[in-house]
């Protein structure tokens, strides 16, 4: 059996409209834009989908709120107009969800709280996600975890998203319409050969009219590797998450402010744990080994303790992680200062075969990024439907109204009875609609095959790997679920002879 997803039937040496290179959020959303435009797209990984950046965030689609701060307006603006379309075509993956922001003596005062939340609310077309409110913490859900000393508050909204599957379905939509995706095919070099680029992998070598450079953090490593001398400056920042049993059990988030004037969140996750986020310190080790720091974890836990009235400490963390952001270099003293900005680089026409690079960016934008770079390529290329159109089409899984997750949880639990509530709730919230195609006519659990624990069953795991790029248990349990959370040793381990079995077939 193939271990992916079936690739396109290209010969090698057919000639791709736009290769892509990276798999992450941007490479996705532009492999996805264009091939829905009509080019023939090729989209290079070198290891999994989502395997860096783009599956280590927050996992908040949201304007920004402390970018006010440092008066990114338009930035904040264009991230806000994304909030409810991005819920829109992926109802599935993006929900909303409220945060409450407790007024801290001494820091912010609550006037320049309440305007920062006035913009916020106005600047960005909200229509259905609910508006600002005051509360006070000593009557409110919201306030019984915290410490005694915080009263007053501001809930204000912002969306949450299943990052790594956010790029998932976008790569998936790609390759349904038409794109070739190749992950685990690292480019070792790149070229100019007259008017076409040669891009040299370890599957192969390959040949496109457009080169598009979305490989994120590594963005001037791959230049290099094409003899291209970048002079741009490009910020790497790591940020660190942890993630601890639950600290409440209600469904608001925080948002909270240190005496240092950084920020961080603390976010309900996968029913029965909280992830609290991020750090900003600047990272100079290699792209392949970024992990939170014992300091990074102990701080996070420090600032958790400032609010909440139960205290936690790093041994309480179950798992951590980190991501590198690839920032604009626009000379901020502090890492938490650099924009969040974005720029699309494009070759001038006399330089032969165009290059797109793609520096900067956040997730909450990407759409909107890749709608932009392939307006810039479509002037390069004759496509078939030139037209923008990723708006309004919906992510694969998403044929349901936003706000209609819980009545595709309910039709999936009255279809198949035999699921726990919790595998309910993950598969509607994971697949959305294609979560009925994964589970088929199975009138049992038996009928699912192997069972690896926590509502994980061959079917699922079947699922991944042929439509989803899967290859390893990691890809499975972190990345295109959160199950490593929850599984096993021996579930991993039945997991991982599958397999291993299932390559060997």
């Amino acid at each position: 059996m193939p271990e992916a997803a079936p690739q396109t039937a290209f010969d090698d040496e057919d000639v791709y409209d736009i290769i892509v290179v990276g798999g992450g959020i941007n490479g996705c959303g532009i492999a996805r834009d264009a091939a829905g435009r009509g080019a023939r797209v090729l989209l290079l990984e070198a290891r999994d989908l989502a395997s860096g950046t783009s599956s280590a965030s927050s996992k908040l689609i949201h304007g920004g709120l402390r970018y006010l701060e440092h008066r990114e307006f338009g930035l904040v603006r264009e991230a806000l107009n994304e909030r409810e379309r991005l819920w829109g075509i992926a109802p599935h993956i993006i929900r909303p969800m409220r945060f409450v922001l407790p007024h801290v003596k001494g820091l912010r005062p609550r006037w320049l709280l309440r305007l920062g939340l006035f913009l916020y609310d106005h600047i960005g077309g909200r229509k259905k996600l609910a508006a600002t409110e005051t509360i006070d913490l000593r009557n409110h859900e919201a306030g019984a975890p915290l410490k005694a000393e915080f009263s007053d508050a501001f809930v204000y909204s912002d969306c949450w998203a299943d990052d790594a599957r956010l790029v998932v379905l976008n790569a998936r939509d790609a390759a349904d319409r038409g794109a070739d995706v190749r992950t685990r095919c690292r480019v070792t070099g790149f070229r100019r050969e007259e008017e076409l680029w040669r891009a040299d992998t370890e599957q192969g070598s390959f040949r496109g009219r457009i080169l598009v450079n979305a490989a994120g953090p590594g963005a001037l490593d791959l230049l290099a590797a094409g003899g291209v001398n970048e002079k741009r400056g490009m910020r790497l920042v790591r940020g660190s998450h942890i993630v601890v049993p639950s600290l409440f059990d209600h469904d608001f988030s925080y948002f909270f402010q240190l005496p240092d004037g950084r920020i961080f969140f603390a976010i309900p996750y996968e029913d029965d744990f909280t992830l609290i986020g991020t750090t900003d310190a600047d990272h100079t080790g290699k792209l392949d080994q970024v992990a939170a720091s014992e300091e990074e974890i102990a701080y996070i836990c420090e600032g958790a303790n400032r609010f909440f009235a139960r205290s936690i400490a790093p041994s309480d963390v179950v798992w951590s992680y980190a991501g590198v952001r690839p920032l604009l270099d626009n000379g901020a003293d502090k890492p938490e200062a650099a924009t969040r900005g974005y720029s699309l680089e494009l070759s001038a026409e006399q330089d032969g075969a165009p290059l797109l690079n793609v520096f900067g960016g956040k997730l909450t934008v990407y759409r909107h990024l890749a709608e932009d770079a392939v307006n810039q390529l479509a002037e390069r290329l004759s496509l078939p439907n030139p037209k923008p159109w990723t708006g309004t089409k919906l992510l694969p899984g998403g044929e349901f109204g936003a706000g209609e997750i819980d009545r595709i949880i309910g039709e999936l639990g009255a279809r198949y009875p035999f699921l726990d509530p919790f595998t309910c709730r993950r598969m509607a919230r994971a697949y959305g609609t294609d979560a009925f195609t994964i589970l088929g006519e199975a009138a049992r659990l038996q009928d699912c095959g192997i069972y690896f624990g926590h509502g994980l069953t061959q079917r699922e795991v079947d699922y991944l790997v042929s439509r989803e790029w899967a290859r390893t248990v990691e890809d499975i349990i972190w990345r295109r679920t959160k199950l490593g959370l929850r599984l096993t040793d021996n579930g991993r381990e039945k997991l991982q002879n599958y397999l291993e079995e299932r390559r060997a077939a």
